[in-house]
């Protein structure tokens, strides 16, 4: 069952103006310490961090609220599952609405594509929710 869709493109070169002016600050107040230490690592470090900033903005709206409602950017993680897959591990505020929006008796799954083409970078967030048992039998 779908519970939200998200889409984000946002220009890279945005991101790198924001970077240039605000530095640190400017990371520490949207991402978090996992996706700083990925995204670091990267040699296109500023495309990396636009492909997350983008995530985080799909998820938002898949969620329902966007940045409202106790929802914050450090909220929204992206992560890698073992195979490379990514994903978001959400707290705080982003968690609370989506345990709102989860049927009983159902787990959350968040799927998530990235992609960049510069100068753009894109994210795409579906938010489904299944039966416990269909999720442990495909893990």
């Amino acid at each position: 069952m779908i519970l939200g869709v998200g889409s984000d493109l946002i220009d890279i070169r945005r991101i790198e103006r924001t970077i240039a002016r605000f530095g640190d600050r400017f990371l520490e107040r949207v991402f978090t310490p996992v996706e700083r230490q990925r995204s670091d690592c990267r040699r296109d470090r500023v495309a990396s961090y636009a492909k997350r900033f983008a995530a985080k903005e799909a998820c938002s709206k898949a969620l329902g609220t966007g940045f409202r409602h106790g929802v914050h950017w450090r909220d929204l993680g992206v992560v890698n599952l073992p195979g490379g897959r990514p994903t978001l591990v959400l707290t705080g505020g982003a968690l609370a609405r989506l345990e709102a929006i989860t049927p009983r008796g159902m787990k959350p799954r968040i799927d998530v594509t990235l992609t960049d083409e510069p100068p753009l970078a894109q994210a795409l967030v579906v938010i489904t929710a299944e039966v416990p048992d269909a999720v442990e039998r495909r893990t």
